[in-house]
């Protein structure tokens, strides 16, 4: 409210206020000499005044001059960097010339160190899909990536961001490609510009059905479609020198030209919904040599081994590496546990795999039989139902004999063949023969 008695009255509260406070009418200010309370004085900024400013130079910390015992009993909170600066330049000037507190204080900052957890540079691995999803939302691309191909981009990408910063010392830095044959463990010794090379070969399986360029030139005339391991091989052959960091480049081209692809024959399609689940260009076949993937499974079958050869190389130059995003890693195992019946039933052609002491002939196509459950814990789970007897065999819970229950990841790399059946940290239940079958025939998916 406001009004001519407000504004009076806001006068008569305020006369004889002057520029130094309240005056009594004598010259004085309230609580000098009249027994009031004293009203402290405003206080005025220095630079108001026009005097110079105070030095603002640093006053040079002094270290305490402390006991041998109190310093030493300083070495835990130096190490934890929590003691105050005095007592800091203290203690590091007593361990310039004490040897044995100077050898206790790093044994201290060493164990601070494992006590740290290392934690990735990279963002969340999730953080590009929810991104993106966000994105699309507001505005859905004209040319969207289809389905399928999501998981291939999305780790593409991831491993285009970890050998950004990387030098010469990390391209080649030592890797081991990990892989089973038979029963028996492989491996092949090469280096991280060497792994890049191997993506590439393989990709270009994908980009030859897409009718793009072949990296590989001057394969071996073998019979038969060439495999991952020969293109390798003949990639590796026909460099005149080990491959350095300049594979990059066309690696990541080719990642870059498959996505592309893959998205404008679905894009043209008039039927995007089929296309985007895997079918109309989705189900081009693409030769792998002795077997051949659908299109949309190959994407998903490259996006799984370069999160695997990702990791081998996290792990050379000693950097943490996180899984897939859960939907991409469900679509990696899913695709591995639906490969099993096939993998089993090969085993068993070559004699790798006994058939059951029960059933001495495959099931008919269709008819219910032996089965396994395949139960996989954590991010990117499910349950799935694998037949026993035949790949064409018909799965059913009422004919189950075992039951194996195995992390998610831990599932990835026993595929990948990093990890053996025997050290598969599997919970198992029922049919041991079937089980170990099953848990082989897993690492049998794996290839260089």
């Amino acid at each position: 409210m406001s009004g001519a008695g407000h504004e009076d009255g806001d006068r008569e509260k305020y006369e004889g206020y002057g520029p130094q406070g309240p005056d009594n009418g004598d010259g004085k200010a309230p609580g000098v000499g009249d027994g009031s309370p004293r009203i402290p004085m405003p206080r005025s900024s220095v630079e108001d005044t026009g005097l110079s400013l105070p030095d603002a130079t640093r006053v040079p910390l002094v270290p305490l001059v402390l006991e041998h015992d109190v310093l030493r009993s300083l070495l835990g909170a130096w190490a934890l960097a929590a003691c105050a600066p005095e007592e800091t330049l203290a203690v590091e000037e007593h361990l310039g010339e004490c040897g044995a507190c100077a050898d206790e204080a790093r044994r201290l900052r060493e164990a601070v160190e494992l006590l740290q957890r290392p934690e990735p540079l990279d963002l969340d691995p999730t953080l590009r899909t929810r991104v993106l999803e966000g994105c699309l939302d507001r505005r859905p691309p004209r040319i969207p990536v289809p389905e399928w191909a999501t998981p291939y981009d999305a780790e593409t990408a991831r491993l285009d961001a970890l050998l950004q910063d990387f030098g010469d010392s990390e391209w080649h830095a030592p890797v081991r490609l990990r892989w089973f044959e038979g029963d028996e463990q492989t491996s092949r010794r090469t280096t991280v510009a060497g792994v890049i090379a191997h993506l590439l070969s393989v990709d270009g399986l994908v980009a030859v059905t897409l009718g793009l360029d072949d990296p590989v030139t001057g394969e071996p005339k073998t019979p038969g479609a060439p495999t991952p391991a020969s293109r390798t091989e003949a990639y590796w052959r026909a460099s005149y020198f080990p491959p350095t960091r300049s594979v990059r480049v066309p690696w990541r081209e080719q990642s870059h030209n498959i996505v592309r692809t893959v998205s404008f024959a679905v894009g043209g399609t008039s039927r995007a919904g089929e296309a985007g689940r895997g079918g109309g260009s989705g189900k081009l076949p693409v030769s792998y040599g002795d077997f051949e993937l659908p299109l949309h499974e190959a994407m998903l079958d490259r996006a799984f081994e370069c999160w695997v050869h990702a990791g081998d190389i996290a792990d050379a130059v000693d950097y943490p590496y996180e899984p897939p995003a859960p939907r991409h890693l469900h679509g990696m195992i899913d695709l591995a546990a639906r490969m099993l019946p096939e993998a089993l039933a090969a085993r068993r052609q070559a004699g790798l795999a006994a058939p059951s002491r029960t059933t001495r002939h495959l099931v008919p196509a269709g008819e219910p039989g032996r089965s396994l459950r395949l139960e996989i814990e954590g991010s990117g789970g499910g349950e799935w139902l694998i037949p026993l007897d035949s790949p064409a065999a018909l799965a059913s819970s009422a004919h189950e004999v075992a039951h194996v229950a195995l992390d998610g990841v831990e599932f990835c790399q026993l595929a990948a063949g990093h990890v053996s059946p025997e050290e598969a940290a599997a919970g198992q239940d029922g049919d041991r023969e079937a089980i170990r079958d099953v848990l082989f025939a897993a690492a049998s998916l794996s290839r260089m």
